[in-house]
């Protein structure tokens, strides 16, 4: 029994050994905190993860919601953040461990095989062109590897259809060459990216 209190006390520490971020009220964090997870480790599919996501990207998104820029209900959760709460979550979230990923899927080696190659048949470019090899992206292009394959899927479809309104004209362009099946594919493939 004492050698197991002392690993129970721990795995009980690095459960709550999360740090709030400064300069964002508790109630704040908690509304974040709901639909993203205290680690932006996020289970539900339908929210992205934001753990491990680049901190300028993060405050990007948050800024061009809070401006509006970006359409859908973070638009009314990002209404009336400060500058300093916009950058505390960005860093906060950026520091978080990526959650694991997805386990692979039938899907897996067609999904990556667009990723790496995209589709000369169609026109569709390699994915890793603009989001890297490992699909970690950029401080401009998000990290997309171990993202949850529902979201990916809803944004791609948003690119096609123009309702993501916040991020360049190559999205829309190349949403548009990619079939239902390879939008799935692509997905199943980045969820299952450590």
């Amino acid at each position: 029994m004492r050698k197991s209190l002392p690993a129970a006390l721990a795995a009980l520490a690095a459960l709550g050994a999360f740090a709030q971020p400064a300069d964002v009220p508790e109630s704040l964090f908690k509304r974040c905190a709901t639909c993203h997870g205290e680690r932006g480790e996020s289970i539900a599919e339908d929210f992205p993860r934001l753990a491990g996501q680049h901190e300028a990207y993060l405050a990007k998104e948050l800024d061009d919601f809070r401006a509006g820029r970006r359409e859908g209900p973070m638009v009314r959760m990002a209404r009336g953040l400060t500058d300093a709460q916009v950058a505390a979550l960005a860093k906060y979230y950026a520091s978080q461990p990526a959650p694991p990923p997805a386990p692979k899927t039938e899907l897996h080696d067609v999904g990556r095989y667009l990723y790496r190659k995209g589709n000369p048949w169609s026109g569709v470019p390699a994915c890793k062109a603009c989001h890297g090899e490992a699909a970690r992206g950029t401080e401009k292009l998000p990290a997309l590897a171990g993202q949850h394959a529902a979201y990916l899927e809803r944004e791609i479809r948003e690119f096609t259809s123009r309702a993501r309104t916040n991020d360049n004209e190559v999205m829309h362009a190349v949403s548009q060459k990619l079939t239902a099946l390879e939008v799935r594919a692509l997905a199943e493939y980045l969820a299952s990216l450590p």
